[in-house]
C-alpha cells in the first residue's frame, strides 16, 4: 500500500449535504518557488476525497527533499485549486474556481484540507489533527471527553 500523501483534501457539497465527487483538483508548491515546476492533479472520489495525486513526481519524495533544506522555523506554501465551475455548471456558481493557499510547517507529517462548498459560498479549515486531543465543551461547559480523528478517517 502506498504511503498517504503529505497533502490530502475532501470536498463536501453544503447544498446537497453529500460529498462532492468528480471535482478536478490541482496541487502546487508555491514556496520555496525553485523547488519544483511540477504540479499534481486528481479528481475527488465518490466520498469527495483526494487520497492520491497524479504526476511524474512523487509528492512525498519532493516534500522530504524540500524539508531537508528548510530551516526549522521555515514553512512551505501550497496551493489547492478546485474546478468548482465544472462541478456546478456554467453560470450556476459565483466561484468558477476555488483556490486555497496554506502554510505547511517542516515538522508536520500530513495536512488534510477540507472544503465545504456551495454555489455562492465556501469555507475551509485545517483538518486531520489526529494527534491532538481536544476537550469537548458545550456552551463553555466541559462534558468530560476528548475527540481526535479515528484511525483511517483523517
Amino acid at each position: 500500500m502506498a504511503a498517504k500523501p503529505f497533502i490530502t483534501c475532501h470536498v463536501l457539497d453544503t447544498v446537497s449535504g453529500k460529498p462532492a465527487a468528480d471535482i478536478a483538483v490541482k496541487l502546487e508548491l508555491v514556496y520555496p518557488a525553485n523547488a519544483t515546476a511540477t504540479d499534481w492533479t486528481a479528481k475527488t472520489n465518490d466520498d469527495g476525497r483526494v487520497l492520491a495525486w497524479t504526476s511524474n513526481t512523487d509528492v512525498n519524495k519532493l516534500v522530504a527533499s524540500v524539508k531537508s533544506k528548510l530551516d526549522d522555523d521555515d514553512q512551505m506554501i501550497w496551493k489547492l485549486t478546485f474546478d468548482t465551475g465544472a462541478y456546478f455548471g456554467k453560470d450556476k456558481t459565483f466561484w468558477p474556481e476555488v483556490e486555497l493557499r496554506f502554510a505547511a510547517r517542516k515538522a508536520e507529517e500530513h495536512y488534510h484540507v477540507p472544503l465545504l462548498l456551495g454555489p455562492w459560498s465556501y469555507t475551509t479549515y485545517r483538518g486531520s489533527l489526529a494527534d491532538i486531543q481536544v476537550p469537548i465543551e458545550l456552551f463553555g461547559v466541559p462534558i468530560g471527553k476528548t475527540i481526535g480523528t479515528p484511525a483511517g478517517l483523517d
